[in-house]
């Protein structure tokens, strides 16, 4: 986390946080509440359903530890995997942050250079003016 991720790589993290939950997920859900879940398949569809809280219904867990495997599931879905995008949202808007203060910090150098030169030519037009004062004859 020392680098902003790139857009992808922050993709990537949240397709692959995903995938372990659906495929984690269905797994569970075939060895814990075989009797609904027929295959990992079926269970791996139904974590999809879940963890993108979409749940068409179709398949339920039926036993209390495919529920429980089904909260781990939901809560997942809804928890985990919003605090990973937070997390990569919130770098995102730190390096803008830092992005336009660099360029805050370019414009006002230009700004303090712009400055720095018209005085130098103002000193320059009143060292004129002082020396042709100096030359002179006082009247």
């Amino acid at each position: 986390m020392r680098q902003p991720p790139s857009v992808r790589r922050a993709a990537g993290v949240i397709v692959t946080a995903t995938t372990c939950v659906v495929v984690g997920g269905g797994v569970l859900m075939r060895l814990l509440d075989h009797e609904e879940y027929k295959s990992v398949w079926v269970g791996m569809w139904w974590a999809l359903q879940t963890v993108t809280t979409v749940g068409y219904g179709d398949v339920t867990p039926q036993h209390v530890s495919g529920r429980i495997v089904a909260a781990f599931v939901m809560l997942e879905g809804i928890a985990f995997l919003t605090i990973i995008i937070a997390a990569i949202t919130s770098t995102f808007v730190e390096r803008a942050q830092r992005e336009h203060q660099v360029q805050e910090e370019k414009e006002e150098e230009k700004v303090e250079d712009r400055i720095d030169a018209r005085l130098d030519e103002l000193d320059g037009r009143l060292d004129r003016i002082e020396t042709m004062l100096r030359a002179s004859p006082p009247r």
